[in-house]
């Protein structure tokens, strides 16, 4: 990792942690010391060379999606303004390159989850007006104008008003978001947009056979699109055998009737196959996949902290972003393609979105 380069990681789950956590009450842990608690403070925010951050918007997929919404965005002003000698608020890839520039970390928002626009386009352009940098099309269920990955598919990727959903979001500058949608989703958003795209956080398909990751065939539609795949270090998207070994757990779970997180502990007790461990390597892995198949040019971070309960071993928070940086160094990257994974790419999707806006 080159001295002067910082990280632009593409998804923090902070905000819905932190409510889960205390309820948005900044008084009651300080974000400027120690919580570990979280996979994120801004002392290890430091140590993990993050010059810039897009704060993840999720809230259940419910009637209260929009207000719920509006509050996580309003939380990320409220952090912004407690740090201020840490933190700055960055909506363009020129206010992000003066945050750095200035030691503070840009602090960027993404929305996770159509849902939260609540079927308008009016919802869409108030929530670009103010700050939000990308939305990820669905969440974990679909939506009535988009299939995600991990529900029965309705619509074989999106719909007309889906469409224009993508569309719209080419027109104001903010960035369409393919993590967690359908391969077909994927495919058909690709076909439709006007503008580089991005999965904030996605791991390669070919590598971890999950429905969250990105297939090879997207992958090098991507590169041709200029858009950027930001690799997730999330257990279940990077480790096959860490899958397999839940689908077996699972498998247990319902066999005895025991499913649900409450028997999470008893399941794991009663089932025989040890736990495998997932590693910097497995990161490694999909992360040189993805520079193979899709290009240097098209690779970035996503690391999810605060968004699940464990991470590989060597990256448990997000003070160890070096590490990965030092393991690519040792297998032959240059300064100049770490530098392009680190912030290179994801700034020049987001300048080439700041043009079409302007």
């Amino acid at each position: 990792m080159a001295n002067d380069d910082w990280v632009i990681d593409g998804h923090n789950d902070l905000p819905i942690a932190f409510y889960e956590l205390c309820g948005y009450d900044l008084d009651a842990y300080d974000l400027g010391g120690s919580v570990p608690q979280l996979n994120t403070d801004l002392p290890r925010l430091r140590a993990g060379r993050v010059g810039g951050q897009f704060w993840s918007l999720w809230v259940p997929q419910d009637e209260h999606a929009v207000r719920r919404t509006f509050e996580q965005l309003d939380f990320v002003h409220r952090l912004v303004e407690r740090f201020p000698d840490d933190l700055r608020l960055a909506d363009t890839a020129d206010d992000v390159e003066a945050a750095m520039k200035a030691g503070r970390v840009a602090s960027l928002m993404g929305m996770e989850g159509g849902h939260s626009i609540g079927e308008s386009l009016g919802v869409l352009r108030v929530m670009r007006e103010l700050g939000v940098r990308y939305m990820t099309l669905t969440h974990n269920h679909n939506v009535s104008w988009a299939d995600s990955g991990t529900d029965e598919p309705v619509l074989g990727g999106l719909n007309e008003f889906g469409e224009d959903v993508v569309r719209e979001m080419n027109r104001i500058g903010m960035l369409v978001d393919l993590s967690h949608v359908s391969a077909d989703t994927m495919r058909h958003a690709l076909r439709v947009t006007s503008a580089p795209v991005i999965f904030s956080h996605s791991s390669a398909r070919a590598v971890c056979d999950v429905p969250r990751n990105a297939p090879d065939d997207v992958l090098e539609t991507l590169a041709a699109n200029d858009g950027v795949c930001m690799v997730t270090f999330v257990p279940y998207f990077v480790s096959q055998a860490y899958v397999d070994w839940t689908n077996g757990l699972h498998a247990l779970a319902k066999e005895h009737g025991l499913e649900g997180s409450e028997h999470r502990e008893q399941v794991e007790a009663m089932y025989d196959v040890p736990r495998p461990d997932v590693t910097l390597a497995d990161v490694v892995e999909h992360v040189e996949h993805v520079r193979e198949v899709a290009g240097v040019d098209h690779i970035g971070l996503g690391g999810d902290y605060d968004g699940c309960p464990e991470f590989p071993v060597e990256l448990p928070d997000v003070s160890t972003y070096p590490v990965l940086f030092q393991a690519l160094a040792d297998r032959g990257w240059s300064d100049q393609d770490l530098t392009k994974l680190a912030n290179g790419n994801i700034l020049r999707v987001l300048r080439a979105a700041d043009d079409v806006a302007a």
